[in-house]
């Protein structure tokens, strides 16, 4: 593995699992940053601001600023501003993404007849009148976005979170509209996003991550390298029956270092 001048890092699952830090990943991303390489970390959950994620990889021995992630919160709020500028957007989602929205400039509604266009994200707060307004919407012609993709293993220290996947299905289903936008991972949005942040192109950075259909995907997509570890959701057998080709494979971020030598 060669050196790169940046790296994009999952969260969950790369460098923690749950509450606890993967062993050795303070030691990867300080010897990383010590040798001037850029480091970004990046999260597909809606559900929190940037600063918590910074706070809680200060609290676990990485020191990092709000600046250091890239959320898919952050994405969203950014697309919008600037790609639909002006347009009224109802939101199934939570706070964090609804502060992200608003600080953005992004206008939010909640009446059907001036939707512009519906994001659909995670809401553990999901009722039938949320559901009922986003169909009656999109059957008025507003478009179809979402921040992220459904997640099929657990998260939030091995428990299982609702997440924006079902409620995408549920309304492509009965009201035969398509998803039109994804913003989070594994969207060249985010990825753009990421790589701006660090002023670096595609073939300079390295994606790290422990999913293959976002972390592994978007880093193909957008034409990064990309390094699986098997931390978290996915194993070798996974691997094995899965048609996405990583650049690296390695068991642990620990392992990063020593492969790059």
């Amino acid at each position: 593995m060669r050196q790169y001048p940046g790296y994009l890092f999952d969260l969950d699952g790369t460098i923690y699992l749950g509450d606890g830090l993967i062993p050795g990943a303070d030691r990867t991303i300080a010897a990383l940053r010590g040798r001037g390489a850029s480091v970004l970390f990046l999260s597909n959950k809606p559900i929190a601001r940037r600063a918590s994620y910074a706070e809680k990889l200060t609290r676990l021995g990485i020191p990092a600023s709000t600046d250091d992630v890239v959320n898919s919160p952050l994405a969203a709020a950014r697309y919008l501003a600037a790609d639909h500028a002006g347009a009224r957007v109802m939101l199934i989602g939570e706070q964090p993404l609804i502060d992200e929205l608003t600080e953005a400039g992004v206008t939010l509604t909640g009446e059907v007849e001036d939707t512009d266009i519906l994001l659909v994200s995670w809401d553990r707060q999901l009722t039938y009148d949320k559901l009922h307004r986003a169909h009656d919407a999109l059957m008025r012609g507003a478009r179809f976005m979402a921040t992220n993709p459904d997640v099929t293993c657990p998260v939030e220290g091995g428990r299982m979170v609702p997440d924006a996947g079902a409620n995408i299905a549920y309304l492509q289903a009965c009201t035969g509209r398509e998803l039109e936008v994804m913003i989070g991972k594994p969207s060249p949005i985010i990825t753009r996003m990421a790589l701006a942040e660090m002023g670096l192109q595609p073939d300079e950075c390295l994606m790290v991550g422990d999913r293959l259909d976002t972390d592994m995907a978007m880093g193909e997509t957008a034409g990064l390298d990309t390094c699986l570890v098997l931390t978290g959701c996915t194993s070798r057998e996974d691997l094995r029956a899965s048609t996405r080709n990583p650049t690296w494979v390695l068991d642990s971020v620990a392992d990063l270092l020593a492969a790059e030598n």
